[in-house]
């Protein structure tokens, strides 16, 4: 899980989706919705990144089964002159499968 977090804040798409399975979902958590598969994702992280620069740091993470995970993260979101837009901990809750991600959700913490 580590290195989706840091594919995700050096920019490279690439190596997060290798991380990914073909039918991936995810939350555009920026946006609202969903995405679903790697192409998608690339597509909603690059227009993500021309509007703001988030950071995302995972703090613990909380194993619940043999195919989901809670990370408690640290989120810092900078506009793009780099002022604070926002600066909280929010929970990720990932599938896996077959050792790929399979669904990252947004959640509560434990």
């Amino acid at each position: 899980m580590s290195a989706a977090y840091s594919a995700f804040n050096a920019r490279d798409i690439d190596a997060a989706v290798t991380l990914m399975s073909p039918d991936v979902t995810w939350p555009k958590a920026f946006k609202g919705g969903v995405v679903n598969g790697p192409n998608e994702i690339r597509a909603y992280w690059t227009e993500q990144w021309s509007e703001i620069n988030p950071r995302v740091e995972p703090i613990a993470f909380y194993p619940q089964n043999d195919s989901k995970i809670l990370v408690d993260v640290h989120q810092v979101v900078r506009n793009l002159e780099g002022h604070i837009i926002s600066d909280e901990h929010v929970c990720h809750r990932f599938t896996i499968k077959n050792g790929l991600i399979q669904a990252m959700e947004l959640c509560s913490l434990p």
